[in-house]
């Protein structure tokens, strides 16, 4: 395990997606909504270093916000 300790990956959930004009989006001020193209129980797409890997959901836990893994993507 020691070769992998100082990899650095980058991990990102994505809840949803939204296109807007460039101009709305600078009117957007603090408290604004964004809405997103994907409803409550969708599940979330799970990227490491830019590369999806799996799908999960959104768990609360305590005061935490966790992902929860679904389904794994087969890689290609």
């Amino acid at each position: 395990m020691k070769a992998i300790d100082n990899v650095v990956i980058e991990v990102s959930v994505v809840l949803g997606q939204a296109i807007m004009p460039i101009h709305q989006l600078l009117k957007m001020g603090r408290g604004a909504v964004i809405e997103l193209a994907s409803k409550q129980n969708d599940p979330v797409m799970i990227f490491a270093n830019k590369r999806l890997i799996a799908y999960g959901e959104i768990m609360i836990q305590g005061e935490s916000i966790a992902v929860s893994i679904r389904d794994l993507v087969l890689s290609q």
